[in-house]
């Protein structure tokens, strides 16, 4: 099961990144441009066939993928290609804009990219990632309205005997604490709260929000019991409680006085309404910025977790090693197989969003810097229109491949370090 698994995940992989490239293949076509290969994985070409003009093919290594388009590049100030500097810098520059030309055949010359108006380029690099958005928002919606996700429920699964301030980190009940509400009210596990002070709701985070909204007040609770509707009377207590973020999520560490009950809710598979998804994803969304905006800030535990045996955290970095290493472990957990396939669909679909946003970056190499660079193009020629100025020209993105050396050595560096943690000391949900 778990080598079933690392399967499922691989092949949700390369699904993605398929999926990714052909959002810039069928753009490319749309506008013109000629695109002599399509390949999934980068390394040695274990099968590939041509088609028209181009070469579909799938690589040994399926870790990324790309399409090779004609004229990524514009020529140099002098219209040619073949010069050469002895500066690295510009030798970087010019390497990029030989091999934007390396291919290029008679009647090419309107079929290149730089040639294409700016707003054409940027839908053709927005269009790789837009994919992988499209994807995500596919499988969580698959996941989230057929499957339904697990969360806490209405139901009572304990009742607590006393009332203890949460920061206190205790179970036992001393002789000077107060019986719980809902102790003192009987209301027994098992039971299902379906109306709290003449407000009927299924909703777990709308209840707790009543809770907690009402202390001091003594209110009616309906709760279904074995089939038969029992209203009880409790009045609830103040006391310190978990502080709830916007979202409804628990901020741990954090306390506020509010209303007490006094009882644990019961977990359970719910399906989500479409409005509810959508919440949710927007959530998500919002998370997984704020994740992509703490990645440098968490390489020092990476390393230490890599390194020098330090407890892997369980929000840290993971690369495709680590995420399949999770893939085998969902398919060994000891749940319904719908469930399985549904945490792996989210596996798959929180990998697209991630691969969203990675790329939407505003540099060189990724999908971002090109857009970010026929925006500047954009930019440049209509302002040189309203200030009646000669027409700049395409701007020469092969301008920036220094810095973007440089970005790719710090990726391909953050790359091999969580690799090494993926492997050493790897994230687990077991």
């Amino acid at each position: 099961m778990f080598i079933l698994g690392i399967v499922v995940f691989v092949v949700g992989l390369l699904v993605s990144i398929a999926w990714h490239e052909l959002g810039h293949l069928s753009t490319a076509k749309l506008f013109g441009i000629r695109v002599p290969q399509y390949m999934v994985g980068f390394g040695p070409t274990i099968w590939s066939r041509k088609k028209g003009e181009t070469e579909y093919g799938i690589k040994a290594i399926p870790f990324g993928g790309y399409i090779r388009m004609i004229g990524m590049f514009p020529p140099g100030p002098d219209g040619r290609v073949e010069m050469r500097s002895t500066s690295p810098w510009r030798g970087m520059i010019e390497d990029a804009r030989t091999a934007a030309f390396e291919e290029l055949r008679p009647g090419d010359e309107k079929r290149l990219f730089y040639t294409r108006k700016p707003w054409k380029r940027v839908i053709v690099m927005f269009a790789g990632p837009f994919m992988n958005l499209i994807l995500a928002v596919a499988l969580f919606l698959t996941v989230l309205m057929g499957f339904g996700i697990s969360q806490q429920t209405t139901a009572v699964s304990s009742v607590a005997k006393c009332v203890i301030a949460q920061s206190e980190n205790r179970e036992t009940c001393k002789a000077s604490d107060a019986p719980s509400p809902a102790a003192a009210a009987g209301m027994k596990a098992g039971d299902k709260i379906v109306a709290f002070d003449g407000v009927r709701t299924d909703d777990w985070n709308r209840l707790s929000d009543l809770i907690r909204a009402n202390p001091g007040k003594t209110v009616p609770i309906v709760v279904d019991r074995k089939g038969e509707e029992v209203t009880l009377q409790a009045k609830i207590a103040t006391n310190q409680v978990a502080k709830k973020d916007s979202s409804g999520q628990v901020e741990p560490g954090k306390y506020v006085t509010a209303g007490f009950l006094g009882f644990t809710a019961a977990s359970g598979v719910v399906r989500q309404d479409f409005g509810e998804s959508v919440t949710w994803m927007g959530d998500r969304m919002g998370d997984a910025v704020d994740s992509l905006a703490a990645l440098p800030s968490k390489i020092p535990a990476l390393w230490d977790s890599a390194f020098d045996g330090a407890p892997r955290e369980a929000d840290s970095p993971m690369g495709v090693v680590g995420a399949a290493r999770v893939g085998g472990e969902i398919f060994t957990l000891d749940i319904p197989p719908t469930q399985q396939l549904a945490m792996a669909l989210m596996l798959v679909a929180g990998f697209n969003l991630s691969l969203f946003l990675f790329n939407m970056l505003p540099l060189l190499p990724l999908d971002g810097g090109h857009i970010a660079g026929a925006l500047w193009e954009s930019l440049r020629r209509n302002a040189a229109k309203v200030l009646r100025r000669p027409d700049p020209g395409p701007f020469d993105v092969a301008k920036l491949m220094p810095v973007a050396y440089v970005v790719a050595g710090i990726f391909i560096c953050f790359t091999i370090l969580v690799l090494i943690a993926d492997v050493v000391n790897p994230v687990r949900i077991t």
